[in-house]
């Protein structure tokens, strides 16, 4: 399976010319990726600019409303985002769950309709330091888990890509030790094969996410044995974001 080296620009960049200049660096730098999956998920207000510009390079939305259309000032539904070409959608990253108040309820509303509006949701999971120093890395995993999915059925499972994001190592500089990725890959893989089967549970790509470089990622995918990255401010930078998926394109 190809590595998956998914880029979220978050609230970035401040103009529609510094977006371009970076979709363009990033496209360029594709050319020299032969195996890996390349998606980029900037702002919605950009997503227009960049529809159907390149194959090589997939579009995906950071976030999304569960409902088609109606009265949600400031959301974006998920015929729209799809529509304009996305073909992946970020739900429950942990700054929506902090900063917005995102529910795991309303988290598994948005996978449902993502999944039934033939979209793949890329469903982050991830613990905070508190959490993670009370020891209780695995149950909140299993508890955003099993929420996320909840109603989610087997035909529908294999759509689904994870991304564990340790919340502590987000934009922190701090980066989660190898052996900790690797037994959560290994939880993951676990509580997914319990609920779907042996098969999917091999299938269903885990990404891991959080002050991932350069000189780091490959720990995450030979080591750690995850299926990819999601990378945040490396992602700014075209030419950091293709030496990443240098590193892992095999």
């Amino acid at each position: 399976m190809a590595s998956l080296v998914v880029a979220n620009w978050k609230m970035n960049p401040k103009t529609a010319n510094e977006a371009k200049k970076i979709f363009a660096g990033t496209v360029a730098g594709s050319k020299k990726i032969k195996r890996a999956q390349i998606i980029i998920c900037p702002p919605s207000a950009f997503l227009g600019l960049f529809a159907g510009k390149a194959k090589k390079v997939k579009l995906g939305a950071q976030n999304c409303h569960w409902e088609e259309k109606g009265a949600f000032t400031g959301e974006v539904s998920l015929a729209q985002i799809k529509d304009i070409g996305c073909r992946f959608v970020l739900i429950g990253h942990s700054e929506r769950r902090k900063l917005f108040g995102e529910t795991d309820e309303m988290i598994n509303k948005k996978v449902l309709a993502a999944l039934n509006f033939g979209l793949t949701p890329i469903l982050c999971l991830g613990e905070t330091a508190e959490e993670k120093e009370e020891g209780r890395t695995f149950q909140v995993l299993k508890d955003q888990l099993e929420k996320g999915l909840n109603g989610v059925i087997k035909k529908m499972a294999d759509k689904i890509i994870l991304a564990y994001e340790p919340v502590w190592a987000i934009g922190t500089g701090k980066v989660c030790e190898t052996c900790q990725a690797e037994e959560v890959n290994i939880f993951l893989k676990k509580a997914i094969n319990e609920k779907y089967g042996r098969t999917i549970a091999n299938a269903m790509p885990i990404l891991y996410g959080g002050s991932v470089k350069s000189d780091n990622v490959l720990s995450f995918i030979k080591e750690a044995k995850m299926s990819g990255v999601l990378v945040g401010g490396a992602s700014l930078d075209p030419k950091e974001f293709i030496k990443i998926a240098q590193q892992i394109d095999f």
